[in-house]
């Protein structure tokens, strides 16, 4: 059997005590976290080419509490209950809702992008209405998708990627940090709910609202379920290499755009859900490491700075902006992608050393 990998790599147990060796500089604990703040908005918003590189600061001042806060709070979340990643994935659907459903409400407003270069997708959306709710479940699963993938998991795994085995899984925050960042979301979600370049002054109807916040109340029950917390047997079942993890993302990613109305919904749904359940197989072997989680968070960051090319900004720019906007991009995913695989590259006393986080966290059986 392949050796046992340091069980510092494993997700830390719930509430588990930080061990006094491992205390570092306030500075040095603030800095992924602070990371983590300003990288969810940049790739929220500016990863797949919807601002121009002059709008890059200000939009990640604008929405970083918002984007960054939430992706904090999910995170330290899920580490602090030991739950891993199908919690932070739950939470991450639960944000979504949240964000697209009561806070700009962009989910339930047909005019949303109306006044964007955008204008064009509203017939395309409306394509496949929802009877009753009036919403488009084509940018239901557009919006709420982009927060699960872009806005929330990619961060977390850029970051968490950096950081050394023993960090990766544990707790950043304390009670007084997590107060902070939870007043930095809400204010950053007020500010949205009340700017016209936010909720642009429309308002959902009650019975739109209370379905939205029935099914953020639903995700953030199942994502905090014990179960999610349970240690399982590693399966010595064979993986892929990463790489050919974050190709096969990426492909699929090509799939669930080109169909328009109810198809191109049902092909999307049933290719992600095909994905997820690969993802989730292969996560539960022995073989399954942090690089191979670096692969699978990163791939559609990577596909969303490959299309920036081709797509318009929000608000018109001048052709030169707009492309130094994307070379930009090019150049932070490229530093982020690369970066993060350098640093996970195995040590030269152990070869065969990896990072091991799955889905859902397991113990390795010893040999």
């Amino acid at each position: 059997m392949p050796p046992e990998p340091d069980p510092a790599d494993r997700p830390a147990a719930p509430h588990a005590a930080p061990d006094p060796a491992d205390r570092l500089p306030l500075r040095r604990r603030l800095v992924p976290v602070v990371a983590l703040l300003l990288l969810a908005p940049w790739a929220a918003e500016c990863s797949w080419g919807g601002f121009a590189i002059d709008d890059f600061l200000p939009v990640i001042i604008a929405l970083g509490p918002m984007y960054g806060g939430a992706a904090i709070l999910i995170r330290e979340t899920a580490r602090r209950l030991g739950a891993g990643w199908p919690t932070i994935v739950l939470l991450a659907a639960a944000f979504g809702v949240l964000q697209a459903g009561l806070v700009d409400q962009s989910l339930f407003n047909p005019g949303y992008l109306d006044d964007t270069q955008y204008a064009d997708t509203r017939a395309a959306a409306e394509a496949s209405l929802v009877p009753g709710l009036g919403f488009s479940l084509r940018q239901a699963y557009d919006y709420v998708g982009n927060h699960i993938l872009l806005t929330i998991c990619a961060p977390i795994v850029f970051v968490e990627s950096f950081l050394g085995a023993k960090r990766r899984h544990r707790p950043w925050l304390g009670r007084p940090g997590l107060a902070v960042v939870g007043v930095l979301y809400l204010l950053g979600s007020l500010l949205v709910f009340t700017s016209p370049e936010g909720r642009k002054n429309f308002l959902a109807s009650p019975l739109q609202l209370v379905f939205a916040t029935a099914i953020v109340l639903a995700l953030v029950a199942v994502a905090l379920l014990p179960r999610w917390r349970r240690t399982r047997p590693r399966r010595a079942r064979r993986v892929p290499h990463a790489l050919w993890v974050g190709l096969l993302i990426v492909v699929a990613h090509l799939f669930t755009d080109p169909t328009p109305g109810w198809p191109g919904v049902a092909v999307a749904l049933a290719l992600t859900a095909a994905l997820g359940a690969v993802v989730v197989y292969w996560s539960g072997s022995e073989r399954w490491g942090q690089r191979h989680v670096l692969a699978a968070g990163s791939a559609n960051v990577v596909s969303a700075a490959a299309f920036a090319y081709l797509v318009p900004p929000y608000s018109p720019a001048s052709p030169a902006a707009a492309l130094a906007g994307d070379v930009a991009v090019s150049v932070v995913t490229l530093a982020l992608v690369g970066g993060a695989w350098w640093r996970l590259r195995p040590a030269p006393s152990d070869p065969a050393s990896t990072s091991v986080d799955a889905w859902p966290p397991a113990a390795t059986p010893r040999s």
